[in-house]
């Protein structure tokens, strides 16, 4: 089973690398601004539909000081994707970003590690140096949604579909996921895409080692790192950074048949069709 594999910017800001990298100091390195992206992962074969994570919400992002560049839901919709067309939302991990807009999905199922899910039920997932990231109304979503029976917990791997793999890696959080996608190669024969999400904000933090500045295990962000690259070793693989601008020219070409705006937005990993003909 091949899938096709669309990474949609939603929204955008000016950051930092001293306020990005964890003790950004002991680099020794002037401080820089970047292009920081906001995105979201749409995955769909013949069979599924599938949406890993899904946005923050317009007003969080705002007072946030994030810029919202188009509703995610209106970026599905001209993708030719209804909210009741999702059939799984994986919820990579539960940061306001990532889990804005699920209680848009009323009806799809959503995924997401146990170790995730327990913690920020718990305790601890209120201190602030680990709250920041969150929102309490979305994060009582979540125990909602389990108590809809929607909820599906992920232990240390899961096969979702085939050709759909999600590993729990923590680090970032505690039960932060990555999935492996199957995908066709351009040239013929089969490939994957690696969707990191936040075990790998920008590219940056795996060719040199630099660890994002939100982390709840470090030596699991380490691990996480050293995944990544054994997912990606061989050729044919893709690794799609979580934030990171480069996505956009790391991966240039753009899906025919979106207007204005979008056709900048929505960037083609592997296996795009026009959007048109899927309607």
């Amino acid at each position: 089973m091949a899938y096709e594999v669309l990474a949609v910017r939603y929204g955008t800001r000016v950051a930092t690398k001293a306020e990005s990298y964890l003790n950004y100091h002991v680099y020794g390195e002037p401080d820089e601004s970047f292009e920081m992206d906001y995105s979201f992962w749409l995955v769909r074969g013949p069979q599924r539909t599938v949406l890993f994570d899904c946005g923050f919400d317009a007003e969080v992002g705002r007072r946030r000081g994030r810029t919202t560049l188009v509703d995610p839901l209106v970026a599905l919709s001209a993708l030719g994707v209804e909210p009741d067309g999702i059939d799984q939302v994986v919820v990579t991990h539960a940061h306001y970003d990532h889990i804005g807009n699920l209680h848009r999905f009323p009806t799809a199922e959503v995924v997401i590690a146990r170790r995730e899910y327990e913690f920020w039920a718990g305790p601890y997932g209120r201190r602030l140096q680990l709250a920041h990231s969150t929102e309490p109304d979305e994060l009582a979503h979540l125990v909602t949604t389990r108590e809809q029976g929607r909820l599906r917990l992920v232990e240390d791997t899961l096969d979702l579909a085939p050709g759909i793999e999600l590993v729990v890696v923590g680090g970032h959080t505690p039960g932060q996921m990555v999935a492996q996608v199957a995908v066709d190669r351009p040239g013929g024969g089969r490939g994957a895409v690696v969707l990191a999400a936040d075990a790998l904000h920008f590219y940056e933090e795996l060719e040199r080692d630099r660890p994002f500045f939100v982390v709840a295990d470090l030596i699991d962000m380490y691990r996480g790192f050293d995944l990544l690259r054994e997912m990606t070793e061989d050729e044919g693989r893709l690794l799609v950074a979580g934030h990171d601008a480069e996505v956009r020219t790391r991966f240039t070409r753009r899906l025919p048949g979106l207007s204005g705006e979008l056709a900048d937005l929505v960037v083609p990993i592997a296996g795009a069709t026009d959007p048109k003909e899927d309607r």
